[in-house]
């Protein structure tokens, strides 16, 4: 069956810096306790339009509604087959999965794969068919398959456990972490629908994440918080949804953002995640404690690991605008630890300055929320190069014993 896109405007949810349905939820002035912190009172009418219906969690678990996913117990969801009216010009954009639950491989499905790519929706490669995602053309030009495991919404935490489940069972040599601009604020957040609220192709569900410790400031990792199927109905009732998630980092950050009360020696931040000073800083932290563990996983199964950083549209013009990157210190990070890494930042504006495009303009030839199929022709072209170098022995395209045929 195929459905539309249930009135998410892709454009304009990127556009917004990912801020969702938090900021129609906090028109009210809020409540505080006596610390200065948000009171339970305002976490409470915060959470209050949030928790779920207990027809939509049942549809939902019976695969009658919610067409985007299906529940996981371990990474709250994983993708299902579907069609959504969401492509490059009104186009019906097809997603399959194959039994090993990567995204359907097209291009030399029947070889040996030696690649896996782990993320979140550009990994996934939301908008676009099956045979239009960036690792099928890439699979295609080298002359071996690739297999996708990106699921849309997922936080590098999610992609670090799914990568931890996938690899004994599908095991490559090579794999691709695609971290993607939004992915680091999702690290922290325990039930998706705080931050990107409710609507009728995703029940947004609760996922695992990381937090920092009380005591020792630390990062700790949690568990999915509904690690069974009859624990989502927790999330159906206010109070026990209250007691569920009153400690969620990312509904804090928001109550006290909008409510401009921070501590005196902090800078009030402005309207999105991105310029959210403290926000920003403690969700690149931990990305960079994840590229840790990541590191860790791939030196005790003997594999490689390639970083590509991935930017919408939004992000891109704002560097190109105000030359200055709110990642840089990840960038800095991955760099002092000699990671191999693709900066599709850096690739699109030296791109953009070598064309001598509009921006607008330039930005339209790729993106419709996500990469259109033009702008996964893009991605893929440039991470062949990085690729191709750390693939041993090279690719068959790339293969020295390949024949070579004067014109």
């Amino acid at each position: 069956m195929m459905h539309d896109p249930f009135a998410i405007n892709r454009r304009e949810w990127f556009g917004a810096g990912a801020l969702g349905a938090a900021a129609t939820l906090l028109a009210e002035p809020p409540a505080w306790a006596a610390d200065g912190k948000p009171s339970a009172e305002r976490k409470r009418d915060f959470l209050r339009p949030l928790v779920y219906m207990r027809g939509d969690v049942a549809a939902w678990l019976a695969r009658k509604e919610f067409p985007f996913s299906k529940y996981d117990a371990q990474l709250g969801y994983l993708h299902v087959d579907r069609d959504f009216r969401e492509g490059v010009d009104g186009s019906v954009c097809t997603y399959r999965y194959d039994p090993t639950g990567a995204r359907h491989m097209v291009a030399h499905a029947e070889k040996a794969c030696r690649i896996n790519t782990y993320g979140d929706s550009f990994t996934s490669c939301e908008q676009v068919s099956d045979g239009e995602t960036w690792q099928e053309l890439l699979a295609a030009h080298l002359g071996e398959p690739i297999r996708n495991f990106g699921i849309g919404g997922y936080s590098v935490y999610q992609a670090y456990l799914r990568m931890k489940r996938e690899e004994p069972r599908s095991p490559a040599r090579l794999m691709i972490v695609n971290i993607f601009d939004d992915d680091h604020y999702r690290n922290l957040l325990s039930w998706q629908r705080i931050r990107f609220g409710v609507n009728r192709k995703s029940t947004n569900p609760p996922v695992p994440h990381v937090k920092f410790d009380a005591v020792t400031g630390e990062l700790v990792e949690c568990a999915n918080p509904c690690p069974t199927a009859e624990s989502l109905d927790q999330l159906c009732d206010l109070d026990t949804c209250f007691a569920s998630m009153e400690n969620d980092y990312v509904l804090g950050r928001y109550l006290e953002r909008e409510s401009g009360r921070k501590p005196a020696s902090a800078v009030v931040p402005g309207g999105t995640d991105f310029d959210d000073r403290d926000f920003t800083r403690d969700a690149l932290r931990s990305t960079m404690w994840i590229v840790e563990k990541i590191d860790q996983f791939a030196a005790k199964e003997g594999r490689k690991v390639l970083y590509v950083l991935s930017y919408g549209a939004q992000r891109i013009r704002q560097f190109v605008k105000q030359g200055n990157r709110f990642d840089q210190p990840l960038v800095d990070f991955l760099d002092s630890r000699g990671s191999p890494c693709v900066d599709l930042l850096k690739t699109h504006t030296e791109e953009l300055a070598r064309l001598k495009m509009d921006l607008d303009a330039y930005l339209s030839r790729y993106y419709i929320g996500h990469y259109n199929p033009l702008g996964n022709f893009f991605c893929a072209f440039a991470l062949k190069r990085q690729l191709v170098e750390m693939l041993d022995p090279p690719p068959p395209a790339y293969s020295a014993s390949a024949p070579t045929y004067a014109p």
